[in-house]
């Protein structure tokens, strides 16, 4: 079985299902769409390409879909294992390249968050060059409730990824994440029976830090669930369930910021 059919198989209910329901539920596509699927070069992006080449050819929502890789500096090895993989997958990648890595890891103070902000903004601008009104990200559940605690306790702040964004900085633009349901694990499962090999970080900043806060996060959440087989689910429901007359203050979209007393009278 090729890589494809076996999300038809026993992977169809953990990651095939999970990837239309997130579609269906955040209504994260509309007819005509043109996708930009953006492929980093591992397990995540790529499974993420092989899900949106099957529903391009059956999905519900008639849509375009353009797969491409941006080269941050990546080795001449890594860009090789990637364009194997997409002829694995029967992806028609477009790759272009760029110089974020040698900007970035020479940056004192959050080099990760830098090369993120800089990745996101070049690809918007190529997506929009190629016609594309929306840009997907692999991002799946571990990756949401990670930031939840990473939030709340390095950032002083309650907040998530949200399954969709509309861009600040390019109108008409939109980031959608449609394996929002999807688990690791499952992931994981899904590359090791296909017998396929993708990057892990390519980054050497990244891989200096081994004792990284999303590592840390993700120790905790594995011995809490030593006791509460729950926890990841809870861990997503609390930001689905926020009572804000229970919230010593939150901001609204502008930015203003509302206090419990504004409500509780004399």
């Amino acid at each position: 079985m090729t890589p494809k059919e076996v999300l038809h198989g026993e992977f169809a209910s953990v990651i095939h299902r999970k990837f239309t329901r997130a579609i269906e539920e955040y209504k994260l596509l509309k007819a005509g769409d043109k996708i930009c699927v953006c492929i980093s070069g591992g397990k995540d992006s790529m499974l993420m390409g092989a899900l949106f080449s099957e529903y391009e050819k059956h999905g519900k929502i008639p849509i375009t879909v353009k797969y491409l890789v941006m080269n941050p500096g990546y080795s001449d090895e890594n860009m090789r294992k990637i364009r194997e993989n997409a002829l694995k997958l029967d992806l028609p990648i477009e790759t272009y390249t760029t110089e974020i890595f040698k900007h970035t890891q020479t940056a004192e103070k959050d080099p990760c968050f830098l090369c993120a902000k800089m990745r996101r903004g070049h690809l918007y601008k190529r997506a929009r060059e190629l016609g594309c009104n929306k840009i997907a990200l692999g991002h799946h559940f571990d990756d949401v409730i990670e930031s939840i605690l990473m939030g709340m306790i390095y950032g002083g702040q309650v907040q998530t990824m949200t399954p969709k964004l509309k861009a600040q900085n390019y109108d008409g633009m939109e980031l959608i994440r449609p394996m929002y349901f999807i688990r690791e694990r499952d992931i994981i499962a899904w590359r090791d029976k296909c017998g396929l090999e993708f990057l892990n970080c390519a980054c050497r900043v990244t891989r200096r830090e081994e004792g990284s806060k999303r590592k840390l996060i993700k120790r905790l959440i594995a011995e809490l669930r030593e006791d509460n087989p729950q926890i990841e689910q809870n861990i997503f429901r609390s930001v689905c369930n926020v009572r804000l007359d229970r919230i010593i203050s939150y901001k609204d979209r502008s930015g203003r910021v509302h206090e419990f007393l504004e409500e509780y009278g004399d």
